[in-house]
């Protein structure tokens, strides 16, 4: 009798998870894949309305544009800098932090504090202060020296780094201290048994265990370097100088002149480099994760 009303009593709880899971589904189905897809078959056309099958013309087109080249290139050095520093820095105040210093929690609260401010006012504060007439400049002219075009010049790059640190450390941190907190102590007093110091067992022990949270991290700060368009548009506008000029501003001018296509090929190469890439990561922290067990 039990074994008949298994089957059924299965189907009930499965059509109660698809019931609760219908919505979420939609939504994603009607604001996300459904256009994902409209976007890629736009980037196989000539024209918008009533165009015709062109192949991968828009996206031969859209390689041999100099401003997307620039736009690729900026984004890629962007992230291959920021990226890097954010993790070295994240990690090593998580590994500060964790040991429980007096400061511990004045630390914390500040850098936690930009992930609750809004991005207006996040890019407010910094207009202030990397303005020709702000707070840094202020700041050098009292020490001697000349005033500089920080959003106009080579530095511009600096400062959107220097944003997207300030902005994300914080998330990083928390998701290290998560990590951290789960390596048993026992490890470590091992460890101090048998001799080994604290750069042995920060390679043999903290790193090797935090690897998985890292892997995560890394990802999802990679993710995060693309969605630095936001403080870059309120901060310099739709042409930044050249320096700054990032990908996301090249969609976003090509959606402002109504070029379609080149819009949808590019925000389709985006993705498919951070599929790879998110790929290429998921695959390194697979394997690794079978050497460990």
């Amino acid at each position: 009798m039990n074994n008949r009303r298994r089957p059924v009593a299965l189907r009930r709880e499965s059509a109660a998870v698809m019931l609760f899971l219908a919505p979420s589904v939609l939504g994603f189905s009607v604001f996300y894949l459904i256009p994902f897809v409209l976007g890629i078959s736009q980037s196989l056309t000539n024209r918008t309305l009533g165009g015709h099958f062109t192949g991968l013309s828009n996206y031969a087109e859209l390689l041999a544009s100099g401003s997307f080249r620039k736009a690729a290139a900026n984004t890629l050095l962007f992230t291959s800098i920021s990226v890097p520093l954010l993790i070295v820095l994240s990690l090593g105040l998580a590994l500060l932090i964790n040991k429980g210093p007096f400061f511990r929690q004045g630390l914390q609260t500040a850098l936690i504090l930009p992930l609750v401010v809004p991005v207006a006012s996040v890019v407010l504060v910094w207009q202030i202060f990397v303005d020709w007439n702000g707070t840094l400049n202020a700041w050098l002219v009292h020490a001697g020296h000349s005033r500089v075009d920080w959003l106009q010049s080579g530095a511009s790059m600096g400062v959107l780094v220097v944003l997207y640190l300030w902005k994300n450390l914080g998330y990083n941190l928390i998701l290290f201290l998560a990590g951290l907190q789960q390596i048993p102590r026992d490890y470590y007093e091992t460890a101090r048994i048998e001799g080994a110091g604290r750069w042995h067992q920060f390679t043999r022990i903290t790193l090797v265990y935090l690897t998985p949270t890292l892997f995560f991290v890394v990802l999802i700060s990679i993710i995060n370097s693309f969605k630095v368009f936001r403080e870059t548009y309120l901060l310099a506008g739709d042409y930044p100088f050249d320096r700054i000029y990032i990908l996301q501003h090249y969609m976003n001018n090509m959606f402002a002149a109504l070029e379609i296509q080149k819009l949808t090929a590019a925000a389709t190469l985006m993705v498919l480099c951070i599929a790879i890439l998110v790929t290429v990561l998921l695959s390194l922290e697979r394997r690794f994760r079978d050497v460990l067990d």
